[in-house]
């Protein structure tokens, strides 16, 4: 048995009047030493108030380590972290190691908690977000262990949606050619990649796999109806959902990878208000993340809508699992797809050479190597000056004359500024070469240079393919508000007597926002600001 740092896990001191407030929300019961309050892969489990009892949290044994006890927790304190408001599964135990009393704050005692006092909310959600950061670099990330090949796509996939979600786990990359490294984990190559959840193999794991067995994907009962679905979850997507749930109404937060979008794959943001040193999208996105459990939203991931209808007087979603999500109002925040060049083996070098954000994931497997950047917009300039400040030599590729037309000048002075930056302008990508990794690429403007990552940042196409029922323009943006055509005979509107309301679709109460919609800006601060307005539109709507 091992036993961590104490100083791992924050506890607040609590003064008499806050633990009063706080235990009033409990339902006391009392404990025997080896008892558990809750044990790991419990899918639910309770916030624990220690008032006289003793209880340590234990990272249980796994087959190939005994446990570790990660804290001790003493009279007036709480035992939880931050998984509690994610409904995430424990991934640790909680075992009474001195008899006496505790109390039981339920999930609907802590939500009503959090949103009828202030002080405690704050106090609880800063302390359970250190708790999660600390348990991240700690024994506990064992719980949760990945291992796949590190030029894998589908291994960066689950590293991806692991990060993106903030989940306390461990990622190793093996070599296939190394026969000791396989055998250590047991298995073949075929069966990769791995995810040990409390050490139990998961075999050719996805994210989606990896949710489910963690309590992430959609568990609503069938006959739940939701105020709100938000389908996405970029800054537009977050906006409308901690607005909508921080004004009354039960919100679903659903995206098909993780919260994010693309700014979450975006390595600095210097332009967003508040931020005069700039911002990572990762941090960004973490705190709006975080922001949207404070009051109460419903976040699932990777969960992935394939359709929506009206039904009656309120909506369904259907999910890619079958499962539906009954609903009085939607908001479509689901982005855009990145654009790919028409190369020969950009299938075989994705996730292995290739790749469509630059975050210190990404940097880690191309640290001090050469790298191409391909694109002329903000997301490109920031995706190169990041590489270039990581060690990596960076040539970006831009198919225009102008790199003024289309990025903003402060990034264009500091791109041409940058000695570590090669910008190349008239030219295009033609060729990748390399085994199982990317090792070449040809510029027709310079000819074949060496390059271990391509960087690609030219677009993306709007995610609305699965929306068939309503109304998009040429290229597939969504319609809304005045450029819906009202007048034909069998419109809804004329049946509600109304016209549709700001970022308002085809379909009434369906409303879209961020970089889905036509006409909308393409930044991360214009997505914000629609999507939280669209949020006065849905209570509009629901009110008539």
């Amino acid at each position: 048995m091992q036993t961590t740092e104490p100083d791992l896990v924050q506890q607040p001191v609590l003064t008499d009047a806050q633990w009063e407030r706080l235990t009033s929300y409990g339902a006391p019961e009392d404990v025997e030493v080896g008892e558990y309050a809750f044990r790991s892969g419990d899918r639910a489990y309770d916030l624990i108030l220690v008032d006289t009892a003793q209880i340590d949290v234990v990272r249980d044994s796994l087959w190939w380590i005994g446990e570790t006890i990660i804290a001790s927790m003493g009279a007036r304190t709480f035992v939880g972290e931050l998984g509690l408001l994610n409904h995430q599964g424990a991934f640790l135990s909680a075992r009474v190691t001195q008899a006496g009393r505790i109390l039981r704050v339920s999930g609907p005692s802590l939500r009503k908690l959090m949103s009828e006092d202030d002080e405690l909310c704050d106090m609880l959600l800063r302390t359970l977000w250190y708790r999660r950061e600390s348990l991240r670099k700690g024994p506990a990330a064992l719980t949760l262990k990945l291992v796949g090949v590190e030029s894998s796509s589908e291994f960066l996939a689950l590293r991806r949606f692991a990060e993106r979600l903030d989940l306390v786990h461990s990622a190793v990359e093996v070599d296939l050619a190394d026969e000791t490294s396989m055998a250590k984990h047991k298995y073949s190559e075929g069966d990769l990649p791995l995810a040990y959840i409390q050490g139990e193999p998961l075999l050719r794991a996805t994210p989606g796999l990896v949710a489910d067995r963690l309590g992430l994907s959609y568990q609503g009962e069938a006959d739940e109806i939701v105020d709100l679905v938000v389908i996405g979850g970029g800054p537009a997507g977050l906006a409308a959902a901690i607005y909508g749930a921080s004004e009354g109404l039960s919100t679903v937060l659903l995206d098909s990878v993780a919260p994010g979008g693309q700014a979450a794959a975006t390595s600095r943001i210097e332009n967003f208000l508040g931020f005069p040193f700039g911002v990572s999208g990762r941090d960004l996105i973490g705190q709006a993340s975080l922001q949207a459990l404070k009051f109460g939203v419903r976040v699932y991931a990777p969960c992935e809508a394939v359709d929506l209808r009206p039904v009656d007087e309120g909506l369904d979603i259907t999910l890619s699992d079958g499962r539906i999500v009954h609903a009085r109002s939607a908001i479509v925040t689901s982005g855009a797809a990145y654009r790919r060049l028409p190369l020969d083996r950009w299938d075989d070098f994705e996730g292995a050479g290739i790749y469509y954000a630059a975050t210190q994931l990404e940097l880690r497997h191309v640290t001090d190597a050469p790298v191409i950047v391909v694109g002329g917009a903000n997301s490109a300039g920031q995706a190169a000056l990041f590489l270039a400040s990581g060690g990596c030599p960076v040539r970006l590729v831009v198919r225009g004359r102008d790199l003024r037309s289309r990025m903003s000048t402060y990034l264009v002075d500091r791109l041409l500024e940058d000695a570590r930056i090669d910008v190349v302008t008239s030219a295009n990508v033609t060729a990748l070469d390399g085994e199982r990794q990317l090792e070449r690429v040809r510029i027709d403007a310079l000819g074949e240079v060496d390059a271990r990552g391509l960087f690609c940042f030219i677009g993306a196409e709007p995610a609305t393919t699965w929306l068939s029922c309503l109304d998009r323009d040429g290229d597939g943006f969504l319609r809304t508000g005045t450029d819906i055509a009202v007048m034909d005979v069998d419109s809804p509107w004329r049946r509600l007597g109304r016209e549709p309301l700001p970022f308002e679709t085809s379909i009434p109460r369906v409303f879209a926002a961020g970089d889905v919609r036509r006409g909308s800006m393409k930044r991360v601060a214009a997505a914000v600001g629609e999507g939280s307005s669209a949020v006065a539109s849905v209570h509009r709507a629901l009110a008539s």
